[in-house]
């Protein structure tokens, strides 16, 4: 394959286009995409994803079971025993200042909301240990508020794709969110981490068997090679993910 057709400088109506497009075809590569942390309620949710800083979900998954069976509600989490609290959350690291915001999480609950999540963004962001990110998971999975999470391969793939050359995280969601309609953003944020996870690597993307090969800037800078780019896909859609890509090598147009 060629290296990618995309030109510059490109139109902003363009890049728009372009974005729609990228957003049609990932959704055909990831009809199932999703958030990887198990919950069964926003409180869990919101749990989750504080364990979830500086380690992978699957950890917190490991550790989550034990977890909301001891503490059920936001006034368990404010009156946990703190050694308790740390030894049940040790794996996921960074257990101490992770107990102390799951300890203020759950008494701020309960002194401002009632012991229940708010389903407010301007809310979610004063509780303690909640940024944006945080609060646009827990909104749009737990409340079904369309919202843009700006994790770390979120924000690696939409500056790859020419979306936004923002690095803040803040940034890089207001620059993002006029480039596809509001209701993909809960989804289009699940696709997009789903692609850097399997396809699009932080070190070495497998850009040969990308199916968004044609619509990236970026193409080129990871493996071209098909055969050699196709090893480096991962996960348990790689087949599906690879055949696509290989649709696209042959000139088909997915979206």
């Amino acid at each position: 394959m060629a290296k990618s057709a995309v030109k510059q400088p490109e139109t902003r109506l363009g890049l728009v286009r372009r974005a729609r497009r990228m957003t049609r075809v990932l959704a055909l590569g990831y009809p199932d995409a999703h958030c990887e942390l198990n919950f069964t309620n926003p409180l869990e949710l919101l749990v989750a994803v504080v364990l979830s800083a500086q380690t992978t979900d699957v950890r917190v998954n490991q550790v989550t079971p034990a977890l909301f069976r001891r503490y059920r509600t936001a006034r368990d989490f404010a009156s946990a025993d703190r050694a308790e609290l740390e030894e049940l959350i040790r794996p996921t690291g960074f257990y101490r200042n992770k107990a102390a915001s799951l300890q203020g999480l759950g008494a701020a609950l309960v002194e401002r909301f009632g012991g229940e999540v708010p389903g407010r963004l301007e809310d979610l962001v004063t509780l303690p240990g909640v940024g944006r990110k945080t609060a646009n998971v827990v909104l749009g999975d737990a409340f079904g508020v369309p919202g843009i999470t700006v994790d770390t391969h979120f924000g690696r793939l939409t500056r790859r794709w020419g979306w936004t050359a923002e690095e803040d995280p803040v940034k890089v969601e207001h620059a993002v969110g006029p480039l596809v309609e509001r209701r993909e953003w809960t989804l289009l944020s699940h696709r997009t981490i789903f692609h850097g996870r399997r396809v699009c690597h932080a070190r070495t993307p497998a850009c040969g068997a990308c199916l968004l090969a044609p619509l990236c800037p970026s193409y080129g800078v990871g493996q071209v090679d098909p055969v050699k780019a196709q090893k480096l896909v991962k996960g348990e859609e790689a087949p599906h993910l690879i055949e696509l890509a290989e649709r696209v090598r042959a000139g088909e147009k997915l979206a």
